[in-house]
């Protein structure tokens, strides 16, 4: 089926990612001062966003590279892609994952980090996760509405059509696809294809995903307090 183009603009559109807060420079624990500069070339060599800055990876096409203050956040998932796929990506194609707002974000990451901590059964733990905000604008394909018309593409166990869809709309030149959440009744998320729907991505707040051993029980808010 035509698949509608309705333009979205979400001021802001919600991400959450994992964090590793406070950053600490790890070279410096790990490798010998004098290691360090020589490590950072190594890694440079094979770091796909570095690549790409320097034009050896056509990962992302020219025309649509972002910069400026916060960009290094909305590149990131069409630099590092996830080699086992997600429902509108794949090893060759990254895709920036939000949410309309707060809880579906929230719903959405719980259930890919239970999947995550599941697989490897991980004790109890505190996972620190950092929440983005991101201005989304653009002229999207939107299957919102569509799930008994599309009911693979909404399965909630195979992303075979579902990427089988991106593949065709990434074809036609598409900047993403605004969809309903699977995970979080009532939601709207978007898988954004192309980087330029995104501007002005900054860090929002950090959360606490409470993981009991088998769910993420508890998520609440990460606060700092000084003397």
């Amino acid at each position: 089926m035509n698949i509608p183009i309705h333009r979205v603009q979400w001021e802001p559109c919600w991400r959450i990612i994992p964090t590793r807060y406070p950053e600490e420079q790890i070279l410096e624990k790990v490798a010998d001062p004098g290691d360090v500069d020589i490590l950072s070339d190594l890694e440079s060599m094979t770091n796909e966003r570095l690549r790409q800055e320097r034009g050896e990876a056509a990962i992302v096409a020219p025309m649509d590279w972002v910069s400026g203050p916060g960009s290094e956040f909305i590149m990131a998932p069409f630099t590092y892609r996830n080699p086992e796929g997600s429902r509108f990506g794949n090893a060759q194609r990254g895709v920036y994952y939000a949410a309309r707002a707060l809880p579906t974000a929230i719903e959405e990451t719980k259930h890919h980090r239970q999947i995550f901590m599941s697989r490897t059964k991980e004790e109890p733990m505190r996972l620190e996760m950092r929440v983005l905000t991101a201005n989304l604008n653009g002229k999207l394909h939107d299957i919102r509405g569509l799930e008994k018309k599309l009911p693979q593409v909404y399965s909630r166990i195979s992303y075979g059509a579902s990427q089988e869809l991106a593949d065709r709309l990434a074809k036609e030149s598409s900047y993403g696809i605004a969809y309903d959440s699977v995970r979080h009744k009532g939601g709207q998320c978007v898988a954004a294809l192309r980087p330029p729907v995104l501007s002005h991505c900054e860090r929002e707040r950090n959360l606490i995903f409470e993981w009991d051993g088998k769910k993420i029980a508890k998520v609440y808010e990460l606060h700092e307090y000084s003397d």
